[in-house]
């Protein structure tokens, strides 16, 4: 018998159902019980990775502490579990492929003629299985990308197909996430769709053995009976997953539904445990009864898609819930930014977060509300790129070095005060070639950052090339940018602030990877309280002035 389970979330029907939502949910009540989770993606794609993808196609690339680039539900495992992932977590059709070509080069295939099955499969069963034999694990929940029927997707269905064989039935289930669709025109639930998603699963081997049915109305009991006669599943396995008012109400939802008892049940694990959500409950209560509320500008070049942003939003919301603040987060693309939106979209708000990216677009934007919030004393939070412009608005109207820019921007600029790592200067691919992961940072002990913190040294995950050009750290300096944090390894600087501006912080790092339901990230804490503290002021002002 294994010592680890497995538990398997396809798809059908639809895409973006939201497996990650579900499967973190069911992680989420497992570690509730006391049981070790951890939650692994399998992507489709071709891609070795997502981080040349432009966001747009994938939403926002997820960065993990040993430097992975993911797929963005690996934030959502991270932010409801408040463990860390790795590369184990994350595997595409590009790495596995990447992966058997290598062996086949090599020889390892002794001259045998490589083929999807059994060489490609096997590659996929011995990723799943890699966190599941590392002995930290008692389940291992793995989420297949895509919809059942892809052509893409086939490979990952057979491993599947194979590896339930393999293990049996009691270390290994599959949970298959459909859609109810509601017919307004005939006023009913439809069930066909599901029935026919299932039928494709089990045209490829596999028996689902818990529907979880994302639906708009409450199913009734018969519509479950039918569900689970047709589909071949027991009654108490067809699992409502209605749609909620936050995402974070999911867990809660799936308790009551006996998602994790069903699960525990097949794969005979102890169920007597209740999960205490405790903690889980008073974060949801805090987030549901705010007491301020505050708006805070996003300003970014990808801001039609909100998955662009995913980890910084859900940031806002643990940061919301711990400063008991609605934070309304008003998207501002940075590629139109001008004085008219200067002063219809950003006056009025209480605090602006110039985010990453990459490239030129939209850079003259992001200045443009940087230099707003430096003179108007609006907190501001640069994180990544966002911190860069920040030091090129200072280099420019502070201290006057006119045509101060970016590297990546303008390589023939006169004043280089974002440049590249010198080690990056001869590489010419785009993957891989970054500073990524996990790297140290220490704080000066007088600055708004060891306030939030409360830590000399801290870790965080970066995602860039491009950095502060320590040749220009002096002039900055005595001009007022003070830098606050530096790697104490590299000398790189990490942060900057200015000592007299309410709150004006840049980071070089990506904090909202690292916010979490139950340890929200200080800097968002300490950048909605100063929001907060902005508003009540501006809103004082307003009635002393008769407003």
């Amino acid at each position: 018998m294994a010592n680890t389970k497995y538990v398997f979330v396809t798809g059908g029907v639809s895409s973006s159902l939201g497996k990650g939502i579900i499967a973190a949910s069911l992680a989420k009540l497992l570690q509730a019980r006391g049981y070790r989770v951890t939650i692994q993606k399998l992507d489709p794609y071709i891609n070795v990775d997502p981080g040349t993808l432009n966001p747009y196609e994938h939403g926002e690339c997820y960065v993990t502490d040993d430097g992975a680039e993911t797929d963005l539900d690996l934030g959502h495992y991270e932010r409801f579990l408040n463990t860390p992932t790795s590369q184990a977590n994350n595997v595409t059709t590009g790495r596995i492929y990447q992966s058997v070509i290598e062996k086949e080069r090599r020889g390892e295939f002794l001259g045998k003629t490589v083929q999807v099955v059994p060489h490609i499969t096997n590659e996929i069963k011995e990723r799943i299985q890699i966190l599941g034999k590392s002995g930290k694990y008692d389940i291992v929940i793995t989420e297949i990308g895509g919809t059942v029927g892809d052509i893409e997707s086939l490979p990952y269905i057979e491993a599947v197909r194979q590896l339930k064989w393999e293990l049996g039935d009691t270390n290994a289930l599959v949970i298959h996430l459909t859609l109810i669709p509601y017919l307004s025109a005939a006023g009913e639930l439809k069930t066909k769709p599901t029935q026919h998603s299932v039928k494709t699963l089990m045209e490829s081997g596999i028996k689902a053995d818990v529907l979880v049915c994302r639906t708009e109305h409450e199913l009734s009991d018969d519509l479950r009976r039918k569900l689970a006669l047709f589909c071949n599943v027991k009654k108490e396995a067809v699992i409502q997953s209605i749609d909620a008012s936050t995402i974070y109400d999911v867990p809660n939802l799936m308790l009551e539904e006996g998602l994790d008892t069903v699960v525990l049940n097949q794969l005979v694990l102890r169920d007597d445990d209740t999960p205490n959500l405790e903690k889980w409950n008073i974060f949801l209560t805090k987030h549901k009864n705010p007491k301020h509320e505050v708006t805070i500008g996003l300003v970014g070049k990808y801001v039609e898609l909100q998955d662009s942003y995913k980890s910084i939003l859900e940031a806002f919301i643990h940061a919301g819930a711990e400063n008991e603040v609605k934070v309304n987060v008003v998207s501002i693309h940075s590629e139109y930014i001008d004085d008219d939106t200067i002063t219809k979209k950003i006056a009025h708000l209480d605090g602006i977060l110039v985010a990453p990216g990459f490239g030129e677009r939209g850079i003259e934007g992001k200045i443009k509300a940087v230099q707003f919030a430096r003179e108007q004393k609006l907190p501001f939070f640069g994180i990544c790129l966002g911190m860069q412009m920040a030091v090129i608005e200072y280099s420019r109207n502070v201290l006057g070095l006119t045509n101060a820019c970016s590297v990546e921007v303008n390589e023939t600029t006169p004043h280089p005060v974002i440049n590249l790592m010198e080690e990056q200067k001869s590489i010419t691919d785009m993957g891989g070639t970054m500073r990524l992961g996990a790297w140290d940072c220490e704080l000066t002990q007088d600055s708004k950052v060891f306030e939030a913190y409360q830590e000399k040294l801290i870790s965080e995950r970066h995602r860039h090339r491009y950095e502060y050009n320590n040749e220009y750290k002096e002039q900055l300096e005595k001009a007022g940018l003070k830098t606050t944090g530096i790697n104490p390894k590299t000398g790189l600087v990490e942060i900057i602030e200015i000592a007299d501006h309410p709150w004006f912080v840049g980071v070089q790092y990506h904090p909202e990877y690292k916010s979490t339901v139950a340890n929200p990230h200080p800097l968002f804490i300490a950048f909605v309280k100063a929001a907060v503290a902005y508003a009540e002021h501006t809103k004082s002002a307003k009635v002393s002035q008769g407003l």
